[in-house]
């Protein structure tokens, strides 16, 4: 290696250590107010999460994260929890995203910063939604306000990474869902013993119910329908049911499938354009001659749909795989095996995988 490289190396490493030395005071602040994001994360989408923080003399004053959508911001809620409105003239605010600069379904949150004489905000990164993009942080500065970005970026950019997908790449977060046998197949071959057949465990399956509270939107295609009949509902766990999504090209699936019996909100993709739309479920025609995958990512992005699980069937699954619209992969690995069937889908491209046991079944997290 050249001594320039070496040089350079050794420049950029310094340059990050010194980062961290001159930033590392705020990071337990920053770490709280990624703590407190979590207690709104699905709750608040299609906004986003953020936990803030007030700090007078080293001792938080103040805390409070996003309300249910439509709710006060963090910044309003932890300004809110101080007692005593004086101290907020030598504090900081710490928080984990920009503050919004215009009118929603609240008021501005830097025109409160503002409003309060809050003199120093510390932020983890900026706002990619047009709206706001940089204009908040704008906002405060030109009133005096002493700003400082950038705290544990890759950190904040996770907790809100639904969000910031929504935004920046204009899509849905996309999760891909399945469960495989230990020989790698996640069905018996078609026309088999056609039960539902249960590959994971009992307690792996309530977990996905709970992702189903969890998460906007499930999706699967025309043929799981009519071999499982799913419900994508929360039958085995507390909370909201997800919007349901199926693929049906010529809208022919009939009445009895479960996904048309009105318990939840649900969109079907077609491209029969002789359909009736009902209070419960919504025909949505798109072009079948061409990729469907990004047309369906468009139209969730423009409902502003900021999660969708893929559950299946393969088809489905290998689509959304093959055309590159992923952003992390659940995959529960049963200790049987069934020697034939449907194997599972081929997911080679991959940067970190984190795994845990289920009881029986192992989960693996593949993230693109």
């Amino acid at each position: 290696m050249a001594t320039s490289s070496i040089t350079n190396i050794k420049s950029v490493i310094l340059c990050k250590d010194t980062q961290i030395s001159m930033f590392k005071e705020h990071y337990p602040y920053i770490y709280r107010c990624l703590e407190l994001a979590k207690n709104g994360v699905f709750e608040a989408l299609p906004n986003p999460s953020v936990g803030a923080v007030i700090v007078y003399n080293n001792l938080i004053i103040g805390e409070g994260s996003t309300s249910k959508y439509g709710g006060p911001h963090a910044e309003v809620n932890a300004i809110n929890s101080v007692k005593n409105k004086n101290l907020l003239l030598k504090s900081t605010l710490y928080v984990s995203l920009e503050p919004c600069s215009h009118f929603g379904k609240t008021p501005p949150c830097a025109d409160l910063i503002i409003k309060m004489n809050i003199p120093k905000v510390v932020i983890g990164i900026t706002d990619p939604f047009s709206k706001v993009c940089g204009q908040g942080i704008a906002k405060l500065k030109q009133a005096g306000i002493e700003v400082l970005v950038g705290i544990l970026e890759e950190e904040c950019q996770e907790s809100n990474k639904r969000f910031l997908t929504l935004h920046q790449k204009q899509r849905p977060y996309i999760i891909l869902k399945w469960a495989q046998t230990q020989d790698g197949f996640i069905a018996p071959h078609s026309g088999e013993n056609h039960k539902i057949f249960w590959i994971s465990n009992s307690y792996s399956q309530q977990l996905v119910h709970k992702w189903r509270s969890e998460e906007v939107s499930f999706l699967v295609g025309k043929g799981t329908v009519e071999s499982d009949n799913p419900s994508l509902t929360t039958r085995s766990w507390f909370g909201k049911n997800p919007l349901r999504i199926f693929i049906d090209r010529t809208a022919s699936l009939d009445q009895h499938y479960t996904l048309k019996n009105g318990d939840a909100k649900t969109l079907c993709f077609t491209e029969n354009p002789n359909t009736t739309n009902n209070k419960h479920l919504t025909y949505i025609q798109i072009d079948f001659s061409k990729n469907i995958i990004p047309q369906i990512c468009k139209t969730l992005f423009e409902m502003q749909i900021a999660s969708v699980v893929i559950e299946g069937g393969l088809k489905t699954l290998q689509s959304f795989i093959d055309s590159g619209y992923w952003d992390e992969a659940r995959i529960f690995t049963s200790q049987n095996s069934i020697n034939q069937g449907i194997k599972s889908p081929l997911l080679n491209i991959y940067s970190k995988v984190i795994s845990q046991k289920i009881d029986s079944d192992l989960l693996t997290i593949k993230y693109r």
